[in-house]
């Protein structure tokens, strides 16, 4: 990537007022730009940029920055609109390893993020070329850079010398830093999306006239909303819709709206954009669907030009409630409740849904965007939002696709430490993806690498719009629980077995209640009620009876959570009814232990009941649904609970080397390939993995003498056929096993060589490993996700049992230790009947490297280490499998639009 910014010719990025830039390399035809730029600069400005006031200085920079690219200089500018806003540059010297940059910014755009964007680009562009140092001389007293130096966030150290100073800026990459830029990110993208979701004005492009038109609709409805600002239609063949004046076009109404709903058919969305851009809109939501990948693009492109922001194409539209703004622009029968939860959906179907139950529940909504085909506004821009806005408590998100996986985790596990964020994991299917290329790739499924994010996020992830429904209740509703320890109080024996069932299968635990407890309970119920858990208070049970004996589990200290199963009876038609008001009842000084109930004459799967003291009671009209919640809630705890951990860096790991073997590997196979096992060995050995000793022969008497040295005379040898298309060697006959002596090892080449022929190139020989819990650690890069890194159960039948965790890279100290105890033959690590447990720390070092190696190297599309061979006394990689592909590093945490 020599002349590119970030791997394209031009990038979109937002400055901290919303405002959008282009970055893209100088070339020639910007000098009368760029001399334009210094020319407009004051007197201030031009001395702090060249220490003296003199216009021939910027015409010589204006010379040296738009010349042809050499090697060593590169530069960026800034572009709003057609003006050239701003430039950097470095230039390397005598040190390959640092360079001297500068940084020149239009004086109206002071203090809006122009060159810290630009700093933040240059920094990706020099350390993708080896530059490892920034320097810059500066004025003492210009202040400016001073404070974009001491914001970016990375390493600086500054030496003073009268007037001047000198920084020298290290090009380190670090939580500072991406802390840093994650703060940049969020006020511009919040600050981007102001005229999107608190317009001061509103029109709505295509309202039409006709009864049942989505124009109408939309009109309608922000009408109705009683949208707090100016409302507009604009229809060429109406003067008034729904009472509301109408215009022949945008550029007609009287001022600019800051939005505009594009209620039109696409063939005329992409002129109405442009339209839209040159009288000045800063937001717009098209609704439109069918346009095709040309005229999205065009869309995409004038949205960036015109500094707009865009929701859609193929969408419902957007709300808010706050009361300050009261804006529904959607085309949704369901009026929008307001309330504490913001929701984001691709579907619109799913959006109309949502808006449903969470209007019946009575949690309502802040703000809710239809995000349709996400050519613009993503999920991560709306956490931001929900991060900042002061009035979401809860985020609910549909995703159909991840257009930045990474950069998605990371803000989704900042804003999950501050509010419950929900999500459905559609497209669950393995028919998505089929790989077959070696173990770890295929165990690599969509459905695992989405819970892999989600997990590592802190995301609440359920199955169905049902579940995700029941669980937001919860979490509105109540508090966490400490644990998984459930207690079941019901008033009939058969609806607690059904509900202890429920929490059994959910995760959760139903454990016998101490005996103290027991006989609390037994004192407090009618004659003949079990306390053993389930709790069978029996059908006579008063309301009274019955509040006192949830009260007493609530502070017992034995459990986690209370879920009360009541069914009607027919001892007292009313008793049923008024069952539920023990449960409903407001306690003084109530301890936070979470209650739900299970009604199972309740015809709604989930509703608030409202308390009292005016909280309230989420209640399920099936046992399973309140597990399931419960569940959630338990992993959301434990998930605040875990430290948050940080990035492990293994010791002994030469960088520069696997990169020159990488380099070297694809420079001579350009398509990529498998590595040889030669190649294999030197690239484990570049990050410190353990290995078998091992040789490659390519002879009968090389099999026997590398035999001899590594197995001695009385050890046992194996014997691996190597070649191209050798991949899963024990399915193909191709691995001989505990081999001893010169016969059998000569008998075993000759079988290898006659039954495989030209498919054999050599053989890798090594002495057997001494038994122990088989395990497979394994990378595979998803094209959209990254580095998946997997571990569970090894050898042949790895794929078969499928009993396989995974985690994104990098991997954190507290993933590795959770991805080791994450697959179901986890116990056969930490010693299981009588056995030792294994060297754990062994393997959390391998996992580490793995991580590293995948993080360092964007060519690696696959590595699979099968079997790991892990015993008490320490861990080794039996084997290993590895293929590159041509492919160039992407951060992920670059400021960048879609």
């Amino acid at each position: 990537m020599a002349d590119t910014v970030s791997g394209a010719s031009e990038v979109c990025a937002l400055l901290a007022d919303g405002t959008t830039v282009r970055l893209r390399p100088a070339c020639p035809k910007d000098r009368a730009q760029v001399l334009r730029l210094y020319d407009d600069m004051s007197a201030d400005s031009l001395r702090s940029r060249f220490f003296v006031v003199s216009r021939r200085s910027g015409e010589q920079a204006a010379d040296r920055l738009c010349a042809l690219p050499e090697a060593g200089h590169r530069t960026l500018v800034a572009v709003h609109g057609d003006r050239l806003v701003g430039v950097a540059e470095y230039e390397i010297g005598d040190d390959p390893a640092s360079a001297e940059i500068a940084l020149a910014v239009a004086d109206d755009f002071h203090h809006r993020g122009v060159g810290t964007l630009l700093l933040e680009h240059l920094v990706h562009l020099a350390r993708e070329n080896g530059v490892s140092a920034f320097t810059a001389d500066v004025l003492t007293d210009n202040h400016l850079i001073h404070k974009v130096f001491a914001d970016l966030g990375l390493r600086i150290t500054r030496q003073y010398d009268g007037p001047t100073m000198r920084g020298v800026i290290r090009l380190e990459p670090d939580e500072r830093y991406l802390a840093a830029v994650d703060a940049r990110a969020g006020t511009a993208g919040t600050a981007s999306l102001q005229p999107l979701l608190r317009p001061r004005s509103v029109a709505v492009i295509g309202a039409g006239t006709r009864s049942g038109s989505v124009g109408r609709a939309v009109l309608h409805n922000l009408r109705e909303a009683h949208f707090n600002g100016l409302l507009h239609a604009v229809n060429p063949h109406a003067h008034a819709v729904l009472r509301i004046p109408a215009h022949a076009s945008v550029a007609d109404l009287p001022h600019p709206p800051d939005l505009a709903v594009l209620a039109i058919p696409a063939s005329a969305v992409c002129e109405a954009v442009v339209q839209c851009g040159k009288a000045g809109v800063r937001a717009l939501v098209v609704l439109a669907s069918g346009l095709d990948e040309s005229a999205t693009a065009e869309l995409t492109e004038a949205c960036r030009y015109w500094d707009m922001r865009m929701v859609g194409p193929n969408c419902l539209g957007i709300a808010n409630t706050e009361e300050s703004v009261r804006m529904d622009a959607t085309f949704a029968v369901t009026k929008p409740l307001p309330g504490a939860a913001g929701v984001a959906v691709q579907s619109g179907g799913v959006g109309i849904a949502l808006l449903d139950g969470l209007s019946r529940l009575g949690i309502g909504i802040s703000s809710f965007v239809s995000l349709g085909d996400k050519r613009d506004v993503s999920s991560n821009d709306l956490l931001q939002w929900w991060e900042a806005d002061g009035r979401t408590e809860l985020a609910l998100l549909h995703l159909e696709s991840f257009g930045n996986p990474r950069a998605f985790s990371r803000t989704a596990r900042r804003v999950a430490r501050r509010m419950p964020v929900l999500t459905v994991d559609a497209g669950r299917s393995e028919a998505g993806r089929r790989a077959a290329a070696s173990h770890t790739a295929a165990a690599a499924t969509p459905t695992m690498t989405r819970r892999a994010l989600f997990t590592q996020a802190g995301l609440t992830a359920t199955r169905t719009l049902g579940e995700l429904l029941d669980t937001a209740a919860l979490l509105n509703a109540q508090p966490l629980p400490a644990g998984g320890r459930v207690a079941v109080v019901s008033n009939a024996g058969g609806a607690g077995v059904l509900a202890a069932d429920a929490c059994v299968d959910a995760g959760l635990t139903v454990s016998a209640l101490p005996s103290d407890l027991r006989e609390e309970l037994l004192a407090l119920l009618p004659t003949g009620a079990g306390a053993g858990n389930p709790v069978d208070t029996t059908p006579a049970v008063s309301v009274q009876e019955l509040s006192r004996c949830v009260d007493r589990l609530e502070r017992s200290g034995a459990i986690d959570a209370v879920l009360v199963a009541l069914v009607p009876t027919a001892l007292d038609t009313a008793v049923g009814a008024d069952l539920v008001t023990a449960v409903t009842a407001a306690r003084e000084d109530r301890p936070g232990v979470p209650l739900v109930a299970a009604l199972l004459d309740q015809p709604e799967r989930v509703r608030l009941l409202r308390t009292e003291d005016g909280q309230a009671v989420p209640s399920y009209g099936e046992p399973m649904s309140a597990a399931q919640a419960l569940f959630h809630a338990a992993e959301r705890a434990r998930w605040l609970a875990r430290p948050p951990g940080s990035t492990v860096e293994p010791a002994g790991v030469d960088g520069p080397g696997a990169q020159a073997l990488v380099e070297a590997f694809l420079a001579r196979i350009p398509a990529g390939g498998w590595l040889d096992a030669r190649e294999t060995a030197r690239l484990l050995a570049c990050y410190g993995i353990p290995r078998l000793p091992q040789a490659c022969a390519t002879t009968e008497q090389e099999a026997v003498d590398a035999v001899a040295r590594l197995a001695g005379p009385h050890g046992a040898a194996v014997l691996k056929a190597q070649g191209p298309g050798l991949v899963h060697k024990s399915e193909q006959g191709a691995v001989l096993l505990d081999l001893r002596g010169e016969p059998q090892v000569r008998a075993a080449y000759r079988d290898l060589a006659r039954r495989l022929g030209a498919a054999m190139a050599e053989v890798l020989v090594q002495p057997m490993a001494a038994p122990g819990a088989e395990m497979l650690a394994g990378v595979v890069q998803d094209e959209v996700f990254g580095a998946l890194l997997l571990f569970g159960l090894g050898g042949t039948l790895s794929e078969l049992l499928a009993d396989h965790a995974a985690r994104l890279a990098p991997l954190t100290d507290t993933d590795i230790h959770e991805l080791i105890g994450a697959p179901r033959c986890a116990p056969l690590l930490f010693g299981y009947r009588g056995s030792g447990p294994a060297d754990v720390a062994g393997l959390e070092d391998l996992l580490a490297r793995l991580s590293r190696m995948a993080d360092d190297l964007p060519e690696l599309a696959e590595a699979e280490c099968n079997p790991v061979i892990a015993r008490s006394d320490g861990v080794t990689v039996v084997d290993a499998r590895v293929r590159l592909l041509p492919r160039h590093a992407y951060d992920p945490y670059l400021r960048r639009l879609p």
